[in-house]
């Protein structure tokens, strides 16, 4: 039936979660077994706050996760889904997931709903930095600011161009397939549902239910996302 869909589609859209992630060895940070939030609470470590009031937790915590994603690399999902962009089978792709390896992988067209660290800006004057600043553990700009990973902390909204581009993409699209959210994280989640409104067919692939599987055509859990990529990619 999906090998089908993605045939007749005109205009395919994926929307990826940390289930994408963790195939290539990242954890998960809400997985109830091994998420890196279960000793620390997010509200003190990953927010504004304590960029602003605690900068050592911060940029050790944040160093650790530049580190964690330099150590593993895109698996065959990701590679696919690149593939398939070069062929004009997918249109882009909309990620909650902040490791950058869509576009390692290949992908083009990658809205970065929650940024990416595989940049640092510096909180007072907005200079860029490559992440590799802080595996060296440089944490400052030349004007003297704190470095801060690319991302959306918690405290701050989505940014705008990325918001805009997925809300674009998701009313145009007629297939919108999710491939390991759990969707339910807000504003993303509603982006699935912008597309079935727009009548797109929505397809949701996660090892586990999400509150979003009532409206879906078709579901799928408990299943590799790269095995089923590669089953489709034919």
């Amino acid at each position: 039936m999906l090998e089908q869909w993605l045939h007749d589609a005109s205009y395919t859209v994926v929307f990826t979660g940390a289930g994408m992630s963790t195939e290539s060895g990242l954890p998960d940070f809400r997985s109830a077994k091994q998420g890196l939030w279960n000793n620390l609470d997010p509200s003190e470590i990953a927010s504004t706050d304590a960029l602003n009031k605690n900068v050592h937790a911060f940029t050790e915590f944040y160093r650790q996760r530049v580190l964690g994603v330099k150590t593993y690399e895109p698996h065959k999902g990701h590679y696919i889904l690149a593939d398939w962009e070069k062929q004009g089978k997918l249109k882009s792709i909309i990620t909650q997931n902040v490791d950058g390896f869509h576009q390692k992988a290949g992908s083009q067209k990658v809205a970065e709903l929650h940024g990416t660290l595989q940049t640092l800006h510096c909180q007072s004057c907005n200079k860029k930095y490559s992440s590799e600043a802080y595996l060296d553990k440089e944490y400052h700009c030349d004007c003297g600011g704190i470095l801060r990973p690319s991302i959306v902390l918690f405290g701050e909204a989505l940014p705008q161009s990325a918001f805009q581009q997925a809300f674009t993409e998701a009313q145009a699209c007629d297939l919108f397939v999710v491939l390991g959210s759990s969707l339910s994280v807000t504003p993303a989640n509603q982006f699935p549902l912008i597309a079935k409104d727009s009548g797109a067919k929505l397809v949701i692939i996660n090892r586990e239910e999400t509150d979003l599987d009532y409206y879906a055509d078709l579901v799928i859990h408990n299943r590799n996302i790269g095995d089923i990529l590669k089953e489709l990619d034919v």
